[in-house]
Order: C-alpha cells, then structure tokens, then sequence
C-alpha cells in the first residue's frame, strides 16, 4: 500500500528544508514515522508541527494526558494511523496500560482528572468545540486550570490536523495496527 501523498523513503529523500527537522525527529525517537517524512514535504508544515508539539510538551498537561486526548480525538475521527502511533506510545513511551488505552479510546480513563480532561477533549472533538457550559464546568471542577483547558483544546486541534493529514494521505501505518472500528 502506498500513501496517496508522496512519502518520502529517506530523510535524505525529503525536501532539503526538513532534513534538520527530521534528524531532530529520528534522534528523540530512534525512527522518522512515515507521517514526519510525509508532512515534510512541506518544510514549514513540519516545522509547524513540530513547534506546537515542542510548545504543549512545556504545558501543564503531562505527557499521559496528551496521549490520552490523542487516542480519544483518533478514535473521534476514525485515523487509524493515529490510533496505531499513539497506542504503541501510549503503552511503551507514556506506560499506560491496555485497560487505560481501551478507556481513553472511549472519551475516559481509570484515573479521576485524567478522565475529567479525556472526556472534555472528546466532547470538544466531537462537537467542534461548541462544548457546554457544563461541560466546560465539569473539566474545570476535576482541577484544570484555564490554561490547562486551552492547552486541551489545542492538543485536540493539533491530533484533529494529524488526523485530517493522515486520512487525507491515506498513510501508510508503520505501528502495530489498531482500528477505530474495532473498539
């Protein structure tokens, strides 16, 4: 299967702009995901990506929160690649258990706030951000401040784009496959 958005094989294949961006890329995770070297073909997309992940990563959400609202936005829009990235870091990178990745793919998690900030994060998802009062107040009530609600609502809107790109490109899934019907 091939993407139908060009996927660079290499680094060294991708545009000279993003060469950097990926190296960078490879030397946090060992491997350059087809996703990066697709999306750098655009080098200030890349960079753009790059930067907001760079950004949220110094946020008040930590690094299991952001992989669960990844998980439930995937599943939200159905990006099978997505799913697939995000469980295999969820478990090896975040160390969040099967049970807990089941939870967050279904807009919860076993952990009270957690579960306050992933269902939030779908609600915002599913309802392109035209959330309840309520529903701003219940996440709110679970301890987020408001900066921590702004930073929900961009990690949605960075793991929507992922989603759009990669359903758009119809990328190739280099992670162990998880399917968004099959939840």
């Amino acid at each position: 299967m091939s993407s139908r958005i060009a996927t660079p094989s290499t680094v060294a294949d991708a545009p000279a702009a993003s060469h950097g961006l990926l190296e960078a890329v490879n030397k946090q995770l060992g491997v350059v995901p087809n996703l990066f070297r697709m999306v750098g073909n655009s080098p200030a997309a890349l960079e753009g990506y790059l930067s907001l992940m760079g950004a949220l990563g110094k946020g008040e959400l930590s690094a299991q929160t952001r992989e669960r609202i990844a998980l439930a936005v995937a599943q939200v829009n159905g990006c099978d690649y997505c799913l697939s990235a995000h469980a295999y870091l969820a478990k090896n990178v975040a160390k969040l258990d099967d049970a807990e990745v089941a939870a967050n793919r279904g807009g919860g998690s076993s952990d009270p706030k957690a579960a306050a900030a992933v269902l939030f994060a779908k609600q915002v998802a599913q309802a392109r951000g035209r959330v309840s009062d309520a529903d701003l107040r219940a996440v709110k009530a679970a301890g987020y401040s408001e900066a921590a609600v702004v930073e929900i609502v961009m990690t949605v809107s960075l793991n929507v784009w992922t989603n759009y790109i990669n359903i758009v490109a119809d990328t190739e899934i280099d992670f162990p496959v998880v399917q968004a019907n099959a939840a």
